[in-house]
């Protein structure tokens, strides 16, 4: 066990997370039609250093105690306002970014977090290098203490039906001495989500947001992103594509992870977007939840229109289709595949988005599937506004 500094203890003095454990937690949550979400005492003005802006920027927040709920996990009890802060994935990396955060203090697995995103956004920076990777042959109760984070937004049922060697008892424990896990696993669907909903990618933000006392930008991103999408759409033809959504298994593939196009926030651009499932109407399951393989015979049979990559890795245009496009080309088998013949082979990213990646995805894939519509060049979400919403100045 790691033994805490006296400055860590004084600190965790002002953070209470309250939850409960097993079945009867579980249950209470998904009985729960009402938010839950409470405030007490007088506005003040809190100093707090957020991603781009200075140390003295003021957010308007109200002091004592408050709580949000998330299920699993229920209710949770801050007695001020959270500054250290762990995030499952770079979903919920992305939503503090959007709130004008500092950067977690670590993700579980880092290479997973592609911040690329934000490279031509002024003001907003992240360097994964300064990040923790949780998992590091398993996760250890140790590393949290070591971090000493103020909240973890992690679905306890991801730890303990995922990670090994974690159980109820693990998690209460970390609640306990560092800070609640209060997350909710809502990118992929699992079987142990079944008993408490999940969260769409704004619903998620806006908890987040609440956790954090920043709800006006949870707003303001909100309105923007009503608006970005109706722009968009506006501009799509009636006719839209379906798309094979594939997880090469290298960089030369003979075998793909097939994924469905499901309802989970992974998906959300594709289904804004109007798109449609290649592998519908087929006894093709979704690796999430039997971890299988195809190769390129039922992909034949279905001959997708589109064909989209997760990757192991971000590469720019030119290097994606150097990588792959040419290889499936030169592929005795691939070659026959409309797709490939036409070149509407495409990077798909990863799955994770939170608010800033979801309009960044959003805007590749626009201009990927429609080109007639929309110019290779063109910028279809205000950088300068995103940063400006960030900041807490719009």
């Amino acid at each position: 066990m790691v033994e805490r500094s006296s400055d860590d203890a004084t600190r965790r003095r002002f953070l209470k997370g309250s939850a409960v454990a097993g079945a009867a937690l579980l249950a209470g949550c998904s009985g729960d039609t009402s938010d839950g979400d409470t405030t007490t005492g007088e506005t003040t003005s809190d100093r707090t250093t957020s991603n781009g802006t200075s140390s003295d920027e003021t957010t308007t927040t109200t002091d004592g105690p408050y709580s949000v709920t998330m299920p699993p996990v229920g209710k949770v009890t801050f007695e001020s306002v959270p500054g250290r802060w762990v995030a499952e994935n770079p979903s919920w990396a992305d939503m503090g970014v959007a709130l004008g955060l500092e950067q977690p203090l670590a993700v579980v697995l880092t290479s997973e977090y592609r911040t690329h995103q934000y490279d031509d956004i002024p003001g907003i920076s992240v360097n994964t290098d300064e990040m923790t990777s949780l998992w590091q042959d398993g996760i250890s109760k140790e590393l949290f203490y070591k971090l000493g984070a103020d909240v973890h937004f992690i679905d306890p049922n991801y730890m303990t039906k995922l990670i090994p060697n974690w159980d109820q008892s693990d998690v209460d424990e970390i609640a306990t001495n560092v800070a609640p896990m209060c997350g909710n696993t809502s990118f992929s669907t699992y079987p142990w989500h079944e008993d408490y909903p999940y969260y769409d990618l704004y619903e998620a933000f806006e908890k987040v947001a609440k956790v954090f006392r920043r709800r006006d930008r949870y707003v303001a991103f909100k309105q923007y992103h009503d608006e970005f999408i109706g722009n968009v759409t506006e501009r799509l033809p009636d006719e839209r594509p379906s798309i094979a959504l594939l997880s090469p298994a290298s960089t030369q593939p003979e075998k793909f992870y097939p994924y469905r196009l499901g309802e989970r926030t992974a998906y959300k651009h594709w289904h804004d977007l109007g798109v449609t499932d290649a592998l519908a109407g087929s006894n093709i399951a979704t690796f999430t939840s039997d971890r299988g393989t195809i190769d390129f015979e039922p992909l034949l049979e279905i001959d997708p229109e589109v064909i989209m990559f997760y990757t192991d890795e971000h590469r720019p245009h030119e290097e994606f289709r150097s990588t792959y496009l040419e290889f499936l080309r030169e592929h005795d088998t691939a070659s026959a595949l409309t797709a490939v013949q036409n070149g509407d082979v495409y990077p798909a990213g990863s799955m994770y988005q939170g608010p800033i990646m979801n309009l960044a995805k959003t805007e590749r894939a626009a201009k990927q599937l429609f080109p007639d519509e929309f110019d290779s060049d063109e910028r279809l979400y205000d950088r300068q506004r995103v940063a400006a919403i960030s900041k807490g100045d719009a």
